[in-house]
Parts: C-alpha cells; structure tokens; sequence
C-alpha cells in the first residue's frame, strides 16, 4: 500500500534528520529532494547545462561525497529556480512517493507541488538565527572556515531565493502540520512528527 509523508522546511530546519528518523519508524523509504537539486548543482559548476544534467541524472550523480557542502548547496538552490530542472526532476519524486510500502519525501515543495495529495503533511521550520547556528556547527566540524555571520546570510539569502522564485516557492501547505524546532531537541521534534503524522494515520 503507497502511503506518502511530505515533509518541507528551510534549509537546515532539522526535517533531512526528522524524515530519516520518521521513515526509520514506520519502515518507509526515504528521499532527500534536496540531494537531486546539489546533484544538478554540482554536474553545473563542472560544466554541464543544468536542464541536461536533471534529465540524465543517476544513481552516481546522488552518490557524490561532494553534495553535502556549501558549494553544493549554494549551486542547488540556483538550480532549483529553473522551471525545466524542476520538470524534468518531477517524475523521478512522484514515482518514489507512489513506491509500496509507504514513502517518506523532504524538500521545499513536496507538499504543494510534489505531492499535493499526500497522506500526511509537515512544515518543519526554525528561526534564521537557530538555523544558522545549527548550519555553522555543522560546516566547523567539518573544517569549514566560514563565519557565523557568513552563514546566516547564506541562511537569508537561501530563504529568499526558496521563497521569492517564481516556480514552486516554499511555503507550508494548508493542510500541513507546522512544526517549530527553534525551541527542541531533535528527539522532541521527531516525537512531534510521528504524533502529527500517527493522528492522520
């Protein structure tokens, strides 16, 4: 039986840990949208048309050790305002969020675009400032050297970008359940989503 749980947020809201510890819950598959988009964005700055890159992509292009970094992420959200990138990207993520045995799917427009009719809904969502700390620990304990006040404006900037584009903005759907981290621990915000998602069950 399909059963889809879309989850969307801004970056580094905590939903990429929420949706793994969800799908691990309820045994369903999980996919980062996200990591399609640095995937595109990374065959980009190596030359590739990014509208080619998203119809020839593969299991290789999303196993890249390079997409979890700030380049990738930089280059995903210029990609993700392509309306031909995110078309050719569409069928990929409706055919996994249809899979049997139930699909859990993360991103920016899940909820609005992707899977409009999706069993359960989440908005997982955290102040800039809140996001930018999480995202700036994350990058120093991977040497990164950028500073914090350089991680909250890409933190402002990304969220502009997500919000003002023209093709699928974020935002939260109607039906969704909000969910604010600014304030949790990730063990009480996973908590939140399997109880929001359990009452629509």
């Amino acid at each position: 039986m399909a059963f889809t749980i879309a989850i969307d947020g801004p970056a580094a809201a905590g939903k990429g840990t929420i949706s793994r510890a969800v799908a691990a819950h309820f045994g369903f598959a999980h996919l980062d949208t996200g990591l399609l988009y640095r995937a595109v964005g990374c065959r980009m700055l190596e030359g590739v048309d990014p509208v080619e890159a998203a119809q020839s992509l593969t299991q290789t292009d999303l196993d890249r050790k390079d997409l979890r970094g700030a380049e990738a992420a930089q280059a995903a959200s210029k990609v993700a305002t392509i309306p031909e990138v995110r078309a050719a990207l569409l069928d990929f993520q409706r055919a996994f969020a249809r899979r049997a045995g139930g699909a859990v799917l993360d991103g920016r427009d899940i909820g609005t675009v992707i899977c409009p009719e999706a069993e359960a809904k989440l908005f997982v969502t955290a102040s800039p400032e809140v996001r930018a700390r999480r995202r700036y620990a994350e990058l120093s304990s991977s040497g990164s050297n950028m500073s914090f006040a350089e991680v909250l404006q890409d933190v402002h900037e990304r969220d502009a970008r997500d919000r003002d584009r023209s093709t699928a903005p974020l935002r939260c759907a109607d039906d969704a359940v909000l969910i604010d981290t600014s304030a949790m621990d990730i063990g009480a915000a996973i908590e939140a989503a399997i109880a929001a998602i359990d009452a629509r069950g």
